[in-house]
């Protein structure tokens, strides 16, 4: 544990240190495999973490006067000097460092007590099932798992359902074999036999089709998938572990997501609270997003005790994203080595905790196309059909794909196309 390699002096200074790293676990590996951008990802934080293990203990200077910090390297410590001030700041700096990047940030009593949970869940082998808001970290939590399994070595794939047509999620999934559909010029194979041996995180799956949802509740039950066009199953080893900002169980009463399915994934659940219900977490992940965003930098800006006090005051309703999206802002603002509480923008002040129905014009959307070809004309026709529907069921997505009987991400889609006309 990193706690257990605190320089004693270190820990007689700031005592707090040792509860600030508690809930640290071990990771089986270092060499892990990702699909997609997270693989550069892993990369970096291998990179940091071998920058800490090839340096001494921090130097710590704790005086009065600027914020100072100079990032550890193979050959020298880190190096930060701080006041009582910064001492909240400045303090989860060094533990972020210490982390050497690797694994969610996080300091709040409630945040420590999960993380030990998931490290417990995480030496099973059972599926994993999290819940919370958007933006509260879900994908940071399946990667602490993955990282802190027996599959480590193995990849770690990661899928966003909403984000494949429905059309395509099978194939993209279970793989296809060449010419078993228009396009299918070669076979492929899916994400599950990618991440055979490892792990595979499926994000927002309540957006699955329910035809989908039958399939993977049979790999789930056997251990095997059936590529698209293919008359074999194939064994695959893999651990599922899935999430979702919607409601699992109102999804499953109002017929939208499989029962069956549903407890097949609900093993261990593992629920992330709001941003704004751990205040300790964001002086962390402000600490760590601020070394992040500053690797490249000759001069660090740091944040003032106001601007820690004005971020810990926040509701925050897109949580962790509009908390580095606030830090940014004010990184790209400051003029001088220090970040106030003034130079914090938060652009969704005004925005109301729950979603606002999706506004498109109902009438005229002739504007959206101007063409007189027949293709013109049919999209014309469409986002008429869609605009109406949307105001007969009152901007309800989920009622106008009913009527208009097709999906809602079809009618997602749509919509985007038409706002995008219409800008």
């Amino acid at each position: 544990m990193i706690n257990d390699k605190l320089n004693p002096s270190l820990v007689s200074r700031f005592p707090e240190l040792v509860d600030m790293l508690a809930g640290e676990e071990p990771i089986h590996s270092n060499h892990q495999n990702s699909s997609s951008a997270a693989q550069q990802s892993q990369k970096t934080r291998a990179a940091s973490g071998a920058e800490y293990r090839g340096a001494k203990d921090p130097v710590v200077v704790y005086r009065d006067g600027p914020f100072s910090f100079v990032p550890a390297t193979l050959s020298q410590p880190l190096r930060i000097e701080f006041g009582a001030a910064d001492r909240e700041f400045g303090l989860s700096c060094i533990v972020e460092s210490m982390r050497g990047g690797k694994g969610p940030a996080y300091a709040d009593p409630k945040s420590v007590a999960l993380y030990k949970y998931a490290a417990r869940v995480a030496r099973s082998n059972a599926n994993v099932m999290i819940t919370g808001e958007t933006g509260t970290g879900k994908e940071g939590m399946a990667r602490y798992i993955h990282a802190h399994s027996k599959r480590a070595n193995k990849p770690l794939v990661t899928v966003n359902c909403a984000a494949i047509t429905d059309t395509m999620i099978e194939a993209i999934l279970f793989g296809h074999k060449k010419g078993s559909f228009t396009g299918a010029h070669n076979s492929a194979v899916g994400l599950f036999k990618e991440a055979d041996g490892g792990t595979i995180f499926l994000d927002e799956i309540t957006e699955m089709p329910l035809e989908s949802q039958s399939k993977l509740l049979r790999v789930l039950q056997e251990g095997e998938i059936l590529p698209v066009g293919a008359s074999r199953h194939e064994k695959v080893d893999v651990r599922v572990v899935c999430a979702a900002n919607r409601d699992f169980t109102r999804e499953v009463r109002e017929g939208r997501f499989r029962e069956d399915l549903y407890w097949r994934l609900n093993v261990m659940q593992v629920d992330l609270e709001p941003l704004a219900n751990r205040p300790a977490d964001i002086v962390a992940i402000s600490a760590f997003m601020m070394i992040n965003f500053q690797k490249d930098s000759d001069k660090f800006i740091s944040l003032s005790r106001n601007a820690v006090s004005r971020l810990k005051e926040q509701s925050w309703p897109g949580n962790v994203r509009e908390l580095s999206n606030v830090l940014q802002r004010a990184l790209v603002m400051c003029d001088s080595d220090r970040i106030e509480a003034d130079d914090l923008v938060f652009a969704g002040a005004g925005l109301a905790l729950t979603p606002k129905k999706d506004e498109v014009p109902a009438r005229g959307t002739s504007r959206f196309i101007r063409g007189r070809d027949l293709h013109s004309i049919s999209k014309n026709v469409e986002y008429e059909a869609i605009s109406q529907t949307l105001e007969k069921t009152n901007g309800n997505r989920r009622a106008a794909a009913k009527e208009l009987g097709i999906s809602e991400r079809t009618l997602r889609y749509r919509m985007a196309d038409m706002r995008a006309l219409a800008a």
